[in-house]
Parts: structure tokens; sequence; C-alpha cells
């Protein structure tokens, strides 16, 4: 199975995230990249992994903790490959990113 894709947002969310923690810690931006690139062989394999979260998206829509990072993955499990929408930190408000807050 081929990875999850990344949607252009989902990309910029990386690079704000590894660009803020690579300021203090370049090596846990470097494991940050690494855990996502992961997750996305997972999901690739495995879209159904991540959780429905029907209070902030549609049915289609899934989200994955990511391993060892306070971190959701956001994506479409429908679509083959599935494709990551966002990459948000647990501690944002993210039903306002995701348009319902």
């Amino acid at each position: 199975m081929s990875p999850a894709l990344f949607a252009p947002q989902a990309k910029r969310d990386l690079i704000e995230a590894a660009s803020w923690i690579a300021k203090d810690n370049p090596a846990a931006a470097r494991a940050l990249r690494d855990s996502l690139a992961d997750a996305a062989r997972r999901l690739g394999r495995y879209p159904d992994l991540g959780a429905p979260r029907p209070d902030l998206a549609g049915p289609d829509i899934r989200f994955l903790v990511l391993s060892g990072f306070p971190y959701v993955v956001v994506y479409d499990a429908m679509r083959r490959p599935p494709m990551i929408l966002r990459v948000l930190h647990g501690g944002r408000d993210i039903p306002s990113l995701m348009g319902n807050g």
C-alpha cells in the first residue's frame, strides 16, 4: 500500500511545528518528521487506524494521535491513499481549527 499523502496545509503544519521545535531541539524536530512519516506509512496500510470524531468532522475524516508527540493527524480515510489534511498540536483549539468552534 502507498503511504498517506500530505495536503498542502498539512505540509505547512509540519514545517511550522518542526521549525518551532528545532529552535530548541533539532533532534526532536527530526524525530517529529520521522514519526509523521511512519504514521503516513501506517495510514496507507490501515486507513481506519484513527478515530472518527463526529463532533469535529464528517464520517470520512479520522484523527490519529502521533506517537511520542502531542500532535493529532487529521486525515481523510476514504481516499486511496489516505490524505493527511492537518497536523495539529493537541493543545490548540482543534474545534476552531476544524471550523466547528
